[in-house]
């Protein structure tokens, strides 16, 4: 008896208390509650609304009445915000739903992924703004930590504006593709279906969300394994309560039989709750915290305004020195370019300015030799008429002589004449 009372004496005062430590953070955590934003992005009618409610067994979206055409497609994307809380087993969950109506739902989608990406930046910049302040309370995590693309079950595979929308946006937010309505699928055709959107997602360099690693535990490796082949995910949305083999679940009635929403053969639905709920949920706001904020954040503080253009935005890094470094990289390539541009204007002017005084001096040179020509055809006229005027002066000098001549001649024959009778009357 002594010896157990000295055991336990020696076990207490070797047990500091540190032990509580995770204790102490649970009840914190619970106390303050979590906060959640998850995104539903895809065409109306796909059952965005209806999956949501089933994924947290709550009235989250309300049966909307039919609605006329034109108020049901709006002409550009729209952002709905919702806000609810959740409380399961002590834990409150404050959930904030984003739905995007109107997105792909108009004949010229051009750009329409625009709001949203100008709603995911605002809320990363409202959450630099309240982190800077100089007396910070709690800080409200409104971030958007997830994002559901809703991808229709055409049996094509990926549109071009899917392939656009997640180009946009995985350098955003944590993009998980999941098919809408898998139950107009055969198993066959929805195991394929869900093998080409993946293979068309990979070839076109869309970085969707990865799930982490084990870290050496075999359980989470082999689970996240099986998480990672079961992307996309092909889900089925319902709230009816069916009674099936006197047990109650919930599913979709058909007249060939029941599609049950969390059996695993028939779609992805449980898998996805589990994954988004149970175990990554947590990890999915990490990554948002760690990686896509930290991006925006690096460029927000280095004044980098971050392009659109998918080619000038760089994948995000963990390490902010290395995203400085890509910047500066950047940076650096940019100016050469910019360099390179000048040099080429200026090149193209001065070959412009040396074309345009080519053909002035071709003009002039041209104009030259017409005048050239010119005063060569009047000075040849002018020695024409030159010679023209010798010969008639030749000419007239040369009968004037011969009229002369012709005078004198007569002058002397009438002289002549006149001695010649003068002599005779002498006589």
């Amino acid at each position: 008896m002594a010896a157990d009372n000295s055991k336990s004496e020696k076990s207490q005062a070797s047990f500091v208390g540190y032990a509580n430590l995770p204790n102490q953070v649970f009840r914190k955590a619970v106390k303050r509650g979590f906060q959640f934003t998850l995104m539903a992005v895809g065409q109306s009618g796909l059952g965005k609304s209806t999956l949501i409610n089933s994924l947290f067994m709550s009235s989250i979206y309300e049966d909307s009445a039919y609605n006329s055409t034109s108020s049901r497609l709006p002409k550009t994307t729209e952002i709905v915000t919702s806000k609810v809380t959740i409380q399961e087993g002590g834990v409150h969950l404050e959930l904030t739903m984003v739905d995007t109506p109107g997105f792909g739902d108009v004949v010229d989608n051009s750009n329409c992924w625009n709001p949203i990406i100008n709603f995911i930046d605002s809320k990363f910049d409202e959450y630099l703004n309240a982190e800077s302040r100089v007396v910070r309370g709690f800080l409200e995590d409104m971030r958007v930590h997830c994002c559901l693309y809703f991808i229709p079950p055409n049996g094509h595979g990926l549109r071009q504006i899917d392939v656009e929308f997640m180009k946009q946006l995985h350098e955003k937010v944590n993009i998980i593709p999941v098919i809408a309505k898998a139950d107009t699928f055969t198993p066959d055709e929805c195991l394929k279906f869900k093998r080409k959107v993946f293979e068309e997602i990979h070839n076109n360099g869309i970085k969707i969300y990865q799930f982490p690693d084990g870290e050496g535990d075999e359980e989470d490796t082999a689970a996240n394994k099986k998480l990672k082949e079961a992307v996309p995910f092909a889900v089925v949305g319902s709230n009816t309560v069916l009674e099936l083999n006197s047990k109650k679940v919930r599913g979709r009635l058909y007249p060939w039989g029941v599609a049950e929403v969390e059996n695993t053969e028939h779609c992805d639905f449980s898998t996805l709750r589990n994954m988004l709920i149970r175990t990554h949920m947590q990890d999915l706001k990490d990554v948002t915290s760690n990686v896509h904020y930290e991006n925006f954040r690096c460029h927000k503080l280095a004044g980098v305004v971050s392009s659109p253009d998918p080619k000038h935005f760089q994948a995000p890094s963990r390490d902010p020195m290395a995203q400085f470094e890509v910047e500066k990289k950047e940076h650096e390539i940019k100016m050469r370019k910019m360099e390179q541009e000048m040099e080429e204007v200026f090149e193209m002017k001065v070959q412009e300015k040396m074309q345009k005084l080519r053909e002035i001096e071709a003009d002039l040179n041209r104009r030259k030799e017409q005048m050239k020509k010119t005063l060569e055809q009047q000075q040849q006229e002018l020695n024409n008429k030159r010679r023209q005027f010798d010969e008639d002066k030749r000419h007239f000098e040369d009968e004037h002589q011969k009229y002369m001549e012709e005078v004198e001649a007569t002058i002397r024959a009438g002289t002549m004449d006149k001695k010649g009778g003068g002599k005779k009357k002498g006589k």
